[in-house]
């Protein structure tokens, strides 16, 4: 039988070999914290959050897109498994899926039969029409699985296309480029200047909220 003191040593270089790892927990290359798809980690990417201006210095930065990200947490959770199914399909982190889903419809709460007040958006993602075909007809009813794979389909098409106009960008370029092609158009950008930042920065800031909590 070994000595108590040999013992509780072994224990701690078998820990100290397996990092900060519980026993009971192996890495797992699917688990949500590590799957980051084709376009950079996001937990890496500096972000300043939510927009600041005078009429809204409490609700902004990083804590305001937190507490908007928290806010829509309890109705985004019940498609977390339909949407890391989807980002995992097309190669884009779940946790962006969900930080657009919650900057864009706050998880479907404020939509009227899936479309904005105004007409014009439909679905979790709030895809505008003209990024729909040319009949402006949208893919399965607006919170299901055929509408959410159409929506990040298009996500996914304009991350391409802006890999192919700027094939020097890097990936987390390519990402931001595509985020705001997806709400602006690719015509609007024509440097990485022109990269909607105030956008960009919340969905971001969201996105770090969401994969701290399962996405």
């Amino acid at each position: 039988m070994l000595p108590l003191t040999v013992f509780w040593g072994l224990v701690a270089l078998i820990g100290t070999s397996r990092g900060l790892y519980p026993f009971t927990h192996p890495m797992n290359p699917y688990h949500s914290r590590l799957y980051h798809g084709c376009y950079g980690d996001i937990m890496t990417i500096e972000t300043f959050g939510a927009p600041c201006d005078i009429n809204n210095l409490m609700n902004c930065g990083i804590h305001g897109s937190e507490m908007f990200a928290e806010m829509d947490l309890k109705a985004i959770t019940p498609y977390r498994i339909l949407i890391k199914e989807v980002g995992q399909r097309y190669c884009i982190d779940p946790a962006i899926i969900a930080a657009i889903i919650s900057r864009e419809s706050h998880g479907g709460v404020v939509l009227k039969n899936g479309w904005d007040h105004t007409g014009q958006k439909f679905g979790l993602m709030q895809i505008r029409k003209h990024l729909l075909d040319k009949a402006h007809h949208p893919i399965g009813s607006w919170d299901s699985r055929e509408h959410l794979l159409q929506s990040v389909g298009i996500l996914s098409e304009k991350i391409k296309a802006i890999q192919r106009k700027f094939p020097t960008w890097n990936a987390v370029q390519h990402l931001k480029g595509g985020l705001t092609a997806f709400t602006a158009g690719i015509g609007t950008i024509a440097t990485p200047e022109d990269i909607e930042a105030d956008l960009v920065d919340d969905v971001i800031a969201r996105a770090k909220f969401y994969k701290r909590h399962g996405f």
